[in-house]
């Protein structure tokens, strides 16, 4: 089979997967990573494992997008009005999941470097699951109005720590020696050389939005730009091996464009329509890459990365409340509504599985498995912490049915 007709089939997998998630009322996500594996080797085969690799190029650009929709949601004059209480709680449930699943695993017995890589990607938290439970019960109150700045920056964080963590598990991995160079210069300039990328390209799509007056140049230049940071990204590793972070750089063009425009938001808009079938696409092709005959092989690190990301999402959220001094009430639910992850996750494991193709079998199923649980569990579970908040009640939930059936 040839591979257009392949990406043909996975749009059709993909886009018959969000009329079975209606009825089961789970996220698109969820539907589209089934989707995947169905259609995948792992099941029916009917895109083969060549295949799937041979699509490298779309998640690359998918997690492009992802990157810049995550930049475009830090505008200073935004982060200046919520104040420290945010940023605080933010990095302590980013950090404590992350140390945690470090920690669990390697008394388990991980290797170090898959336990810090898994550490990393736990930091991070997925929205989309989360905003669908609160549109359609159309919650509100202290523990929402904390909850979406939150995960707004949470991925942001996340890929911080991912930079380092990879950087630092990639030593491990080599047997390298731990230097200052390798320990700390290393990750500094991937970090700082993505941002710095970033923040160049970022004005550079800035002076193409000033230039351009019609809507479709403005999203080809957004498109163009995107492309170029991924493409400079890779040039550096070939030409002058310097590892510097295809997300980072993407994130920090979304960052450094929303600050300086005045008015992004015909391009975020535009980006996001141009980005639906590519996203789709991006997750479907993650399910493929599922291989279901080594979950019982790595089915108790998959428990333990659960639970313990579990765990630290909940405490950190709680000690972040705390120490800021919080609403009670979000002191003690917001921590259950951090769980669901998609998205960006997925990205992180397959930069995870490129860096460490040792571990890539164990990455990828690990969080793939992840995430379908989380898909189904996380946001139960946060409809039921906003309920026992008092933030969704009988009569908004009845006025949200009564308008979905409209």
């Amino acid at each position: 089979m040839n591979t257009i007709l392949c990406i043909a089939i996975a749009f059709v997998a993909g886009l018959l997967a969000t009329k079975a998630m209606k009825v089961f009322n789970l996220p698109n996500v969820t539907g589209f990573l089934i989707a995947g594996l169905i259609i995948g080797p792992s099941i029916f085969g009917i895109v083969s494992g060549e295949q799937v690799e041979s699509f490298g190029i779309i998640s690359d650009i998918a997690l492009g997008f992802i990157a810049l929709a995550i930049g475009m949601e830090f505008k200073m004059s935004h982060i200046k009005a919520l104040g420290p209480k945010v940023v605080v709680i933010t990095l302590t449930q980013a950090f404590l999941a992350t140390a945690l699943v470090d920690v669990a695993l390697i008394a388990f017995g991980v290797d170090v470097s898959l336990a810090l890589t898994l550490g990393a990607i736990a930091s991070a938290t997925a929205p989309a699951a989360t905003l669908m439970v609160i549109k359609q019960y159309r919650a509100s109150g202290p523990v929402v109005e904390t909850l979406l700045p939150v995960v707004a920056f949470d991925d942001a964080v996340g890929l911080m720590i991912f930079s380092v963590s990879v950087a630092l598990a990639k030593v491990f991995a080599t047997g390298a020696a731990l230097t200052v160079n390798t320990v700390l210069v290393t990750p500094l300039v991937e970090i700082f050389g993505s941002l710095a990328l970033g923040a160049v390209l970022g004005v550079v799509l800035w002076a193409l939005n000033k230039w351009f007056k019609l809507g479709g140049n403005k999203l080809i230049s957004a498109v163009m730009v995107v492309f170029l940071g991924i493409g400079l990204v890779e040039l550096f590793a070939t030409l002058w091996h310097i590892e510097l972070s295809g997300l980072l750089t993407c994130m920090m063009v979304g960052a450094t464009f929303t600050n300086l425009c005045v008015d992004e938001s015909e391009v975020l808009i535009q980006t996001d329509n141009w980005t639906v079938p590519l996203l789709m696409l991006f997750f479907v092709i993650s399910g493929a890459q599922l291989d279901i005959s080594v979950i019982p092989l790595v089915g108790v690190i998959g428990g333990i990365y659960i639970v313990a990301r579990s765990i630290g999402k909940y405490v950190g959220a709680f000690l972040g409340c705390k120490i800021t001094k919080a609403n009670p009430t979000v002191t003690k639910y917001l921590g259950l509504t951090l769980l669901p992850q998609a998205g960006v996750e997925i990205g992180m494991a397959q930069v995870a599985m490129v860096a460490l193709p040792a571990f890539a079998m164990e990455i990828n199923t690990i969080v793939l498995c992840a995430i379908f649980f989380y898909a189904i569990i996380g946001p139960v579970i946060t409809k039921i912490a906003l309920t026992k908040a008092g933030e969704i009640n009988v009569t908004k939930k009845q006025k949200s049915v009564k308008s979905d059936l409209v």
